[in-house]
């Protein structure tokens, strides 16, 4: 595949879709912090270009599924701040109507299929979402996120053979921050190149540098591609970086200052931001108009979340079960 010429709109559009993402987050910590957000919070700092990255190289009728770090993968997807607020507030106009909170939200509207709080529960139901598409004859091809810790569960590994067996339209990615909460890569495994763990099924694998949006844009569209083709999956170890713990409940003591901050050398809002001015894209002025747009978008956000209502009781009993359909079976 011909490498992409990246134009002005790529740029401008991964700084806005990343800088929402950066906000979003920092507002959710900030909240987190006077108890307005409950539960678990699981926040994406850092790590943007990798979702960026891999929407622009994407069709709108793809599907995306993911663990329980997923507030910036449910924005990109096209859920609106207000909804993903709410749901966060545990609120009836969230995403997941308020039953779902920061690890499960779900827009089958934007073809967003979670938010999975089960370490690697998420990986099977993306090949499976992949083999309905299949069975369909559809084109869509579905990207399926996980950590680097999640790689450890056997259900990868069942997934991956069958995966391969079926020629199944799915882009395995493994977001590896460096750290299964708060243990190192290193402490975890003897293959330090966690892609390599496709070649025991022949699958395409590579490891892609996820600080840059330009590289996670290459090397999904390569795997799309592939997929459409009906050449089946790929698996890409996207090596990223967290900047904040684990949860809101981790103080991320387990790592240096030093490396925190050597990887702060590379944010990708910063290097895309650059590149803007250095490729005369946008001036100045853009940036400051763009951050007044975004904080005024996270903080009505706020502001309708804080408003909405909470589900009422009888909604306990609702979204439970589903009728079966079955369109292929008839009498």
């Amino acid at each position: 595949m011909a490498q992409t010429k990246f134009t002005k709109e790529h740029y401008l559009n991964w700084y806005e879709r990343m800088l929402l993402m950066r906000r979003f987050e920092e507002k959710s910590a900030q909240l987190y912090g006077q108890q307005k957000i409950k539960g678990f919070c699981h926040l994406y700092i850092g790590q943007e270009a990798v979702v960026a990255g891999t929407m622009s190289a994407l069709r709108r009728d793809d599907r995306i599924i993911t663990a329980y770090r997923d507030h910036a993968h449910a924005l990109a997807c096209g859920i609106s701040p207000n909804a993903v607020m709410a749901e966060l507030y545990g609120k009836a106009t969230g995403c997941s109507k308020g039953k779902g909170g920061s690890m499960h939200m779900f827009s089958k509207e934007h073809n967003f299929f979670g938010g999975h709080g089960i370490v690697g529960g998420q990986i099977a139901l993306g090949a499976g979402i992949a083999l309905a598409d299949q069975y369909r004859g559809g084109e869509q091809v579905t990207v399926c996120y996980m950590g680097d810790g999640a790689v450890r569960q056997g259900a990868l590994h069942e997934t991956f053979n069958m995966a391969m067996l079926w020629k199944l339209p799915v882009i395995f990615v493994c977001e590896n921050n460096g750290y299964a909460m708060g243990t190192s890569v290193e402490r975890t495994t003897n293959v330090m190149d966690i892609h390599k763990i496709g070649e025991a099924y022949e699958m395409p694998n590579q490891a892609v540098d996820g600080m840059q949006p330009e590289t996670v844009h290459e090397a999904i569209a390569a795997a799309a591609e592939r997929a459409r083709k009906g050449d089946g999956p790929t698996f890409l170890e996207i090596r990223t970086y967290r900047y904040r713990g684990h949860s809101m409940s981790d103080p991320a003591k387990y790592r240096t200052k030093e490396e925190v901050e050597e990887y702060k050398k590379k944010d990708p809002l910063e290097v895309v931001k650059q590149t803007i001015l250095t490729k005369k894209h946008a001036a100045e002025k853009w940036f400051e108009e763009l951050e007044l747009k975004i904080e005024a978008e996270v903080n009505e956000s706020v502001t309708f979340a804080e408003s909405s209502p909470y589900p009422e009781a009888h909604a306990l009993f609702e979204d439970v079960y589903s009728e079966p359909n079955y369109p292929f079976i008839t009498e």
